[in-house]
């Protein structure tokens, strides 16, 4: 498997690269997360327009993909949210486009408006209580003869409280379902909640008796429960890449400052005990850099073994990606643990980039499924 990027590829990561360096630098980062606020939508249409919202719509929906290979070149972005710390519904537009593609031209409309960044997507999955559970959610829709009736909570929807449409999955006596269903509707109440991260936020939303017609119906029965495996599938690969890319970085930053320390007339990098540390740190994070990329290309392959692969991706990276960053802050000694230093900023974008899209537990409950599966 090649994971070397394109000519095309690079140009696209570095013009990414630039924007969110020249937009979004560490230091505006720490302002959006002190003043609370959310996302800059001249912003994000911004960001719509270098393509970050493209590459899973068709190009006769009003999408398209630069090299054919549409999860690689998001990843591409993913990574280089990961370096910036930046902020922006990447993953959460992601998979609800990855949902609505499916459903074909009939939801053509909303494609259209979150391709061109002018509206906000995001995909309601976790329930109050519940962890990752694809099975049967407690959200229910009621059949009423014009459509459904929708009763229940989601919660830890990333970037819920900026969204214009939510793709929920619940369940009805039809079985699954995914339903699209505007932040506006009646009945629909929206809370901001708090996480780790200063920049990736989260909701909870509330649906009482929320009326969705047949044309809010975006799969039934087996197609929603398909649906809804793909979208994890595309929701969780990025969330492991933007961990890589937040690891290299707080990694380089440490390499740099062992360099520049000096204890006893000699740099810290001249220690032995230390430079096995860091080359141990090093090896997982190449680990976690191929395992990652290698999920994005298994699903541009449209390879069998895409679930797995970015089970295993997103277990492995949640399991290392922590531990390295960690290791990093207390190689920085004191400084490393005050708040002016930027590597918080990465430990928490990887904590809870660990626990969104299935926790390393989690995706190995679903690696031993998919073993179990292959061996019947």
């Amino acid at each position: 498997m090649n994971l070397a990027l394109t000519a095309d590829q690079r140009l696209f990561q570095d013009a990414t690269r630039d924007f969110l360096a020249g937009t979004v630098p560490l230091t505006t980062v720490r302002a959006l997360g002190e003043s609370g606020t959310g996302i800059d939508r001249a912003w994000w249409r911004r960001g719509a327009e270098l393509g970050w919202t493209a590459p899973l719509v068709p190009e006769s929906l009003g999408g398209g993909s630069v090299s054919g290979r549409p999860l690689t070149e998001l990843a591409i972005i993913a990574g280089e949210f990961g370096r910036a710390c930046a902020p922006g519904p990447l993953a959460t537009t992601s998979a609800v486009l990855a949902g609505l593609v499916r459903a074909g031209e009939r939801f053509a409309a909303p494609l259209a408006a979150i391709t061109a960044g002018a509206s906000i997507a995001a995909w309601a999955l976790y329930e109050p209580g519940r962890g990752l559970d694809l099975s049967v959610p407690e959200c229910l829709a009621t059949p009423d003869g014009k459509g459904y009736r929708l009763t229940g909570v989601k919660d830890r929807v990333e970037y819920g409280d900026d969204a214009d449409l939510f793709l929920v999955t619940a369940h009805s006596s039809d079985g699954p379902l995914q339903l699209l269903i505007p932040a506006t509707a009646p009945g629909v109440s929206v809370t901001r909640t708090w996480t780790l991260d200063l920049v990736r936020t989260t909701a909870s939303i509330e649906f009482t008796d929320v009326a969705v017609g047949s044309e809010g119906v975006v799969h039934r029965g087996p197609a929603a429960a398909a649906a809804a495996r793909a979208q994890l599938q595309v929701a969780s690969t990025l969330t492991a890449v933007e961990m890589v890319g937040a690891t290299g970085r707080a990694f380089d930053v440490t390499v740099g400052w062992m360099f520049d320390r000096y204890t006893f007339g000699r740099p810290l990098a001249s220690y032995q005990a230390l430079k096995h540390r860091m080359a141990d740190n090093k090896t997982w994070l190449e680990a976690c850099r191929a395992t990652a990329w290698a999920a994005a290309a298994a699903w541009d392959d449209a390879a069998e073994s895409a679930p797995e692969c970015a089970a295993v991706a997103k277990a492995y990276v949640g399991d290392r990606a922590p531990v390295i960053v960690q290791d990093c802050v207390q190689l920085h000694g004191g400084i490393g643990v005050t708040w002016e230093h930027d590597l918080h900023l990465y430990l928490r974008r990887v904590t809870l980039g660990r626990a969104l899209y299935g926790t390393p537990e989690e995706q190995y409950r679903r690696i031993t499924e998919f073993l179990e599966q292959t061996a019947a």
